[in-house]
């Protein structure tokens, strides 16, 4: 009989509903709202740098409550990931397509910090970007890029938490905790 983890849930869902989302509202409304409102390319960037400061601290406490409800999770379901049929390796896709989100946003917090630098008015900044130039051409391009690719890894997710709901129904832990036990009978017929 499954015990209720609704916090542990209520965490990753939540965490992972927000990461997404904000996410998709960043690629769709703040970038798309500060090119048609920035006129400059300095401008553009300021406006969208300002909108993705204020948003940072938010996404890193989603993501680092979604990871904790996740880590949460797969502790009180090691039984059934460890015997249940096809439980294993979709938590092994998840945390693949989890690892390659984390890598994304924090590759997409660099690119913006440096377009951060770059188009700042204050005189520190000038220095900072003297010291270290910056290729504003590449990470334009890279965060063009990665702003997609962020909403669609975190999109991955949402759909392979759906397929784990699934996988807890009764009928699909007894199938595949049947299959695994065949399987380990007769690892040949399969």
């Amino acid at each position: 009989m499954s015990e209720r983890n609704t916090v542990l849930r209520s965490m990753h869902d939540v965490g992972l509903a927000a990461w997404f989302g904000g996410s998709l509202m960043g690629a769709v409304g703040l970038n798309s709202a500060a090119s048609a409102g920035g006129g400059t390319w300095r401008n553009t960037a300021q406006i969208a740098s300002v909108g993705w400061a204020k948003w940072t601290p938010v996404n890193a406490a989603a993501v680092a409550v979604h990871l904790a409800g996740s880590g949460g999770l797969l502790g009180a379901n090691a039984t059934r990931v460890a015997t249940q049929k096809g439980v294993a390796a979709s938590t092994i896709a998840k945390t693949v397509l989890t690892g390659a989100a984390l890598a994304a946003t924090a590759y997409s917090r660099v690119l913006g910090k440096k377009i951060e630098l770059a188009s700042s008015d204050d005189p520190a900044d000038f220095e900072k970007a003297a010291k270290h130039p910056i290729d504003t051409d590449k990470a334009q391009h890279d965060l063009a890029l990665v702003q997609w690719v962020l909403p669609a890894l975190t999109g991955g997710l949402i759909v392979l938490n759906a397929l784990h709901g699934e996988q807890q129904r009764p009928s699909q832990q007894a199938r595949g905790a049947l299959r695994h036990t065949l399987d380990a009978v007769n690892p040949q017929k399969r």
